[in-house]
């Protein structure tokens, strides 16, 4: 039997309360067992709900998420790789934590970079070059 709690950081845990799980039939190969037995999971975490998740992680766990996060502000995680439903359920579990793992680390903050003076001038000298090359390319005075 997998915990009650699902811990992602010493401070961030996932109660029970928070993550419904669904068995569905699964789809793809697997002969009669697919068509008899419910081994797929449906994993729904209500992120939006959660007291455990600090706001900052809540918007990366949105962003990150896509097309998993709901109108209602959950996530929701469809796992139908084994035959067995405890493997799914765990895999299923593996995905979230790590999903919300991802959305605690904070990304870099980028420093805007100025272009020095000499790539500047070279810029502009090439610049110059080329449009001196096309300038050489009209019609040609026959008088001069």
């Amino acid at each position: 039997m997998l915990p009650a709690m699902l811990r992602i950081t010493e401070q961030i845990t996932i109660e029970d309360w928070e993550l419904t799980e669904q068995f569905i039939r699964s789809s793809g190969p697997g002969g009669q067992n697919v068509n008899k037995v419910s081994t797929a999971v449906e994993l729904r975490f209500e992120a939006d709900r959660s007291p455990n998740l600090p706001g900052p992680v809540k918007a990366r766990l949105r962003r990150i998420a896509g097309r998993r996060w709901t109108k209602e502000g959950a996530v929701v995680l469809q796992v139908d790789e084994t035959r067995s439903q405890a493997r799914n359920r765990e895999i299923a579990r593996d995905r979230l934590s790590e999903l919300i793992l991802e959305a605690t680390r904070k990304p870099k903050r980028r420093i805007p970079t100025k272009p020095t003076l000499g790539s500047k001038k070279r810029r502009l000298a090439a610049k110059k070059q080329r449009g001196d090359v096309k300038a050489m390319r009209g019609k040609v005075d026959p008088e001069t």
